[in-house]
């Protein structure tokens, strides 16, 4: 989802990912965790949410910088929830996940790779995740929905493209084999149970599939950028 927020960022670049290049196939689909430090005394999303409306403005977020996947959920989940937080930007998720442990940051949004680590080690505590039902690999963790706030269903797909012009030939033929590769064993384990993420299903796979969901996203981008206030790089 990167590659669609760039163009807002640096709008000067005449960069324009549909336009410039040739979708061949979405890979993985990673869903989104709302995870909060252990001080914060927060235990549940329902819980969050009643402390943020009784005290706006006083709880805040943090993520890996302006623009970045992090930033646009924790944006688009106070949007949706109809709730006022700070957003603070750090240079990279780390320094931000460390401040989230240490308490002095109440919570983070972000991919389930990085935050199901902490969640297991009770190093944060995650309260919610964007899949419709509950991951088995967090188990305990409800899903958004659940807290109260379905309309928060924003994930992150990985996909591969290729220069603009590539014929259409050889987009089938790179589909193809991206297709077989994601039905191996070897890459289930690895995408669905190392990282909790989603392999597309055979509806979703190949070039015009992936380029309905870049124009979805594109359009979905371009709203919430524009109710967010981003502000372009210098």
């Amino acid at each position: 989802m990167s590659l669609l927020i760039i163009p807002h960022l640096h709008p000067k670049g005449g960069f324009d990912p549909l336009a410039d290049l040739a979708p061949v196939a979405s890979v993985a689909t990673v869903p989104m965790v709302l995870a909060v430090s252990n001080a914060s005394g927060v235990k549940d999303l329902p819980g969050l949410l009643d402390k943020m409306r009784r005290n706006p403005g006083k709880t805040n977020f943090g993520s890996g910088g302006p623009g970045t996947t992090a930033h646009l959920a924790e944006a688009l989940f106070l949007n949706q929830a109809k709730v006022d937080g700070m957003l603070v930007q750090y240079r990279g998720t780390g320094p931000a996940l460390v401040d989230v442990m240490s308490g002095t940051l109440d919570g983070i949004i972000d991919q389930t790779v990085t935050l199901m680590p902490l969640h297991a080690d009770k190093r944060a505590r995650a309260i919610a995740v964007s899949t419709a039902q509950r991951l088995p690999q967090l188990p305990d963790v409800p899903t958004f929905a659940e807290g109260g706030l379905p309309q928060f269903d924003l994930r992150i797909w990985n996909g591969l493209v290729a220069p603009k012009g590539t014929p259409r030939a050889a987009l089938e033929r790179l589909a193809a084999a991206v297709s077989q590769v994601m039905d191996s064993p070897e890459y289930r384990d690895r995408v669905e149970k190392q990282f909790a993420s989603q392999i597309p299903a055979n509806a979703e796979r190949g070039p015009d599939a992936f380029r309905r969901l870049l124009e979805q996203d594109s359009a979905r981008v371009s709203a919430l950028v524009k109710a967010i206030g981003m502000q372009p790089a210098n």
